[in-house]
């Protein structure tokens, strides 16, 4: 029996193996053999038994990971690990030569950025000026709420609107904006948050009662609405959702609460060919 250095610079294929000593740090044996480096690995099954494995690194070849989870370049590997890597060949290549020239894998990754930008990065199609809010005249039980935009939206921006306008109603419709319960927001935030649903249960309740539908004529736009009840809550929470959409998507030039007329909206304008449209709400 004989005990055989993994850091052995020689190997003889007539030792009878019994122990493999692993030590760390050590590289593999290597040898020349016509002119080319070579580098042995030796895989030891729990079976029993020594493998050899012998790998060209001076052909720059790749000799990849062993049935066993050995690679002759990387040690142990794990069995599995890499395999994902297999649906991203470019990104595998790129991890593969961080560590031999880290300056060669960022421009790697900086080009792959560049390729693939339109797919990571959007660019906002919204306006860089705040929404102006006005209001006149609003009354919560019987008003229009006008939206003035700075082009004619498209159809993806109106579908948009008529989204949001939609979900701002059936969370009003279901009490969500009952500024009387609000005891999450108004508890401290350096205690653990406390609900009492008795406290929610017993509050006055608020709802959304009606909505009309939205029309557009060009670049302008109304709903009609009947909160019912007065609740500021409900309007800052149509209002910020507006806002942000201004800023990412379509441009709101003002959105004015209350009022039966608007400048330029004409009430006999009904045909969409002079460019009046109703979406359903």
């Amino acid at each position: 029996m004989a005990l055989l250095h993994s850091c052995s610079p020689f190997l003889h294929t007539s030792v009878c193996l019994s122990v493999l000593s692993r030590q760390k740090h050590c590289q593999p044996p290597v040898w020349a053999v016509g002119g080319q480096t070579k580098t042995c690995v030796l895989v030891c099954k729990a079976g029993g038994g020594v493998k050899f494995d012998t790998q060209k690194e001076s052909e720059g070849e790749d000799g990849g990971f062993g049935e066993d989870g050995f690679s002759s370049r990387s040690g142990f590997v794990g069995r599995g690990e890499g395999k994902e890597f297999d649906r991203d060949p470019e990104f595998a290549e790129i991890m593969g030569a961080c560590l031999d020239d880290p300056q060669k894998a960022r421009s790697k990754m900086e080009e792959r950025l560049r390729k693939k930008r339109n797919k990571i990065l959007h660019t906002k199609s919204g306006s860089g000026e705040p929404m102006r809010v006005v209001f006149n005249d609003f009354s919560f039980s019987n008003s229009y709420i006008w939206f003035e935009f700075y082009n004619t939206p498209l159809e993806q921006d109106v579908s948009l609107i008529s989204d949001t306008v939609r979900s701002w109603h059936i969370i009003g419709r279901l009490g969500g904006c009952n500024s009387m319960n609000m005891q999450l927001s108004q508890s401290p935030l350096d205690k653990r948050p406390s609900y009492d649903p008795i406290q929610g249960a017993n509050v006055t309740p608020t709802t959304f009662y009606n909505i009309g539908d939205l029309e557009i004529q060009d670049n302008l736009g109304r709903v009609w609405v009947d909160i019912g009840t007065k609740e500021p809550l409900i309007l800052d929470v149509l209002i910020n959702a507006l806002t942000q959409i201004s800023s990412d998507f379509v441009g709101i030039k003002k959105v004015v609460f209350g009022g039966t007329e608007f400048e330029h909206w004409k009430e006999n304008l009904t045909s969409e060919e002079a460019g009046y449209t109703v979406h359903k709400i």
